[in-house]
């Protein structure tokens, strides 16, 4: 998956040769890891019913999503579930989180899934915020999104 704006960003696939970038990311969200670690769960993500996206400009990586989609008994269809997503504190408020969340959908409804979900940390204001401002309705602890219009 490679998508391009109009402003140069581009969204695709998380290979592990970003793992550096990343770990630049990581960093300013206070989140840490090892580069070779990092890869290695790159390849693990790829190799697994799920995917990683990263949204780039010039230099490291500006964004990041991770989804896994897996089956569930209530819906003949499989889920997603976002399981990361960070943007580089000075590249928010530029439409970035929001490309990456619609590279997912794509991402899901391309693996047969049904809805998306995100689950949230419980004091996460302003990402509770960005949630239902994307789509997502409050379900209990997480955030669910159907992938159809309408539903």
């Amino acid at each position: 998956m490679l998508v391009t704006t109009r402003y140069g960003l581009e969204i695709r696939a998380a290979a592990p040769i970003d793992a550096p970038g990343l770990l630049e990311l990581f960093a300013a969200v206070g989140l840490a890891a090892e580069a070779r670690d990092l890869a290695e769960r790159l390849v693990a993500i790829r190799d697994a019913p799920g995917t990683a996206l990263i949204a780039t400009q010039w230099g490291p990586p500006s964004g990041l999503v991770v989804l896994h989609w897996y089956p569930t008994l209530d819906d003949a269809r499989p889920t997603a579930q976002i399981t990361t997503l960070l943007v580089a504190i000075e590249d928010r408020r530029r439409g970035i989180g929001r490309l990456l969340l619609k590279a997912a959908a794509q991402a899901a409804r391309t693996a047969g899934c049904g809805k998306l979900e995100l689950t949230t940390g419980l004091d996460e204001a302003s990402l509770h915020a960005f949630c239902r401002a994307t789509g997502f309705a409050e379900a209990g602890p997480r955030f669910v999104r159907s992938l159809r219009k309408g539903a």
